[in-house]
């Protein structure tokens, strides 16, 4: 059973915040999107390899079948998120690709049992508020972009996919194999995407490497393998609610590093949103004080 500890919570975030750059290295990135995204999964196998030990490898082949499929939902994410961008804009890649929460709050309900609190809908209700209003400006909806704008929902559905898998598979597998064996399921996905639609691309020169060992690193290992570790130890729902503030990180992103202003709407939105987070994770902690005072009352009545 998942505690929801705090601790746990904040690295959630940290991973978010090393997810939250892959927008920028896709973009910086020399070959075509797919190719992008098969290079990003095969740099991060012998990344990983160091950190495995021999008995972690030791499963059924029902769990490597498993683990396999959640590799092929995350290639499903990663081709269609990152084909997005040659069709719609980066805000609307960045929100609708994180509305992963509408798929993950109900299948965790009916399939995991998750139970979902008032304290927590209001919080989901405030942060995914927060998000809209951040992205309101800049969010555009159109006939043009509605190709990549099907993408992105596309997108968060197979995120979704890939979060509940792991999520299940974190009760008897550790992240680091986790991440290491679904990479091959991803590479093999992706390279089918490849042969039938860009063709097969390699990087020739620094310049075109270093965005995928960016991406590699940071955002794969980093980001993915640090979210694929707190499934373990916080709510699927919990989990996905956070993933919904990955545009407010990108926001911060473009304050800090390309100097985009912040403006008073985008500084409130940010503030929802953070308080929706907040009543989110503090409903685990709610139901445990009501537990515990409806004890004291039982105690004090028998006495």
């Amino acid at each position: 059973m998942r505690k929801n500890e705090t601790k746990y919570f904040i690295l959630i975030f940290v991973a978010i915040c090393f997810l939250a750059t892959g927008g920028i290295f896709v973009k910086l990135s020399e070959l075509p999107p797919i190719n992008t995204g098969f290079y990003r999964v095969l740099f991060s196998i012998p990344m990983l390899m160091p950190f495995l030990k021999k008995e972690d490898l030791k499963l059924t082949k029902k769990q490597v079948i498993t683990i396999v499929l959640a590799g092929a939902f995350l290639a499903g994410d990663l081709a269609l998120w990152n084909i997005s961008f040659s069709y719609t804009s980066v805000a609307n890649a960045n929100l609708l690709a994180n509305l992963t929460p509408f798929t993950v709050i109900p299948c965790s309900y009916f399939l995991f049992k998750e139970k979902m609190t008032k304290r927590f809908l209001l919080g989901g209700f405030i942060t995914l508020l927060g998000v809209f209003v951040l992205m309101s400006n800049k969010v555009t909806l159109s006939r043009e972009r509605m190709i990549g704008d099907l993408l992105c929902l596309a997108t968060s559905v197979f995120y979704a996919m890939f979060m509940l898998t792991v999520y299940k598979l974190r009760d008897f597998v550790k992240s680091n194999v986790i991440m290491f064996i679904s990479a091959f399921g991803s590479l093999i996905v992706l390279a089918f995407a490849i042969a039938f639609t860009e063709g097969f691309h390699a990087p020739t020169s620094f310049r075109a490497v270093w965005p995928l060992l960016a991406l590699a690193l940071v955002s794969q290992i980093l980001g993915q393998g640090l979210l694929a570790h707190c499934l373990g130890k916080v709510n699927a729902s919990l989990s996905s609610l956070l993933t919904l503030s990955q545009p407010v990180v990108a926001a911060i992103y473009a304050w800090l590093i390309f100097g985009e202003g912040l403006s008073t709407q985008a500084v409130i939105a940010i503030g929802i949103t953070l308080v929706g987070v907040y009543l989110a994770k503090t409903q685990s902690k709610s139901k445990e004080d009501d537990e515990i005072v409806a004890k004291c009352v039982k105690v004090c009545s028998e006495e």
